[in-house]
């Protein structure tokens, strides 16, 4: 009976996030006017709808979301960082703070934390596909820096790299651009 008291207290925060997530549909007027502003490009002016909402509801995972992606949009990486990392170690189930943590990892050239990140979010949700899109796109730019790296390290390496290092750095990947999960 032992090994079934993990499992049944897993169920049992799952039901609990789920609730949480229900609670949010009847919140859902609340959430898209936040999120709408968001859109619109007034992460400034979605904070100051959160931060009361928050303050009332502290661990609305939702809104808490939301206050990350404001952050994030409003040129406040750090505390960005800090709210993903906040959802992620309370709701570890919950995949879309960990792709967001590691778009602003990745935004900072931290690749490996991203990576990390990313596979933490596609063992949460494994059909998550813009966390798969996004793990990609890190594994190209870790490539790219690997090549490189073996380059400069030996130059005789480099006949047998060059083409490859072409190749990616000519793919759209190849950029720092991955996608927010919203």
């Amino acid at each position: 009976m032992t090994p079934a008291r993990p499992l049944v207290h897993r169920l049992l925060r799952l039901l609990a996030v789920a609730a949480l997530a229900g609670a949010g549909w009847a919140h859902a007027d609340e959430y898209a006017g936040i999120s709408q502003l968001i859109k619109q490009g007034k992460p400034r002016e979605a904070l100051a709808q959160l931060e009361p909402r928050i303050a009332a509801n502290p661990r609305d995972p939702q809104l808490r979301f939301l206050r990350g992606v404001a952050q994030a949009d409003a040129g406040q990486q750090a505390e960005a960082i800090d709210s993903f990392v906040q959802l992620t170690e309370q709701y570890p189930e919950l995949p879309e703070p960990y792709n967001n943590l590691a778009v602003l990892y990745a935004g900072q050239n931290q690749l490996e934390k991203a990576r990390a990140a990313l596979e933490m979010a596609v063992r949460a949700n494994p059909g998550y596909a813009t966390a798969h899109e996004n793990l990609g796109d890190i594994h190209i730019r870790l490539a790219i820096q690997s090549y490189a790296r073996a380059q400069q390290l030996d130059p005789a390496v480099g006949a047998s790299v060059a083409p490859k290092l072409k190749l990616l750095r000519e793919l759209p990947a190849a950029k720092p651009q991955p996608a927010l999960g919203r």
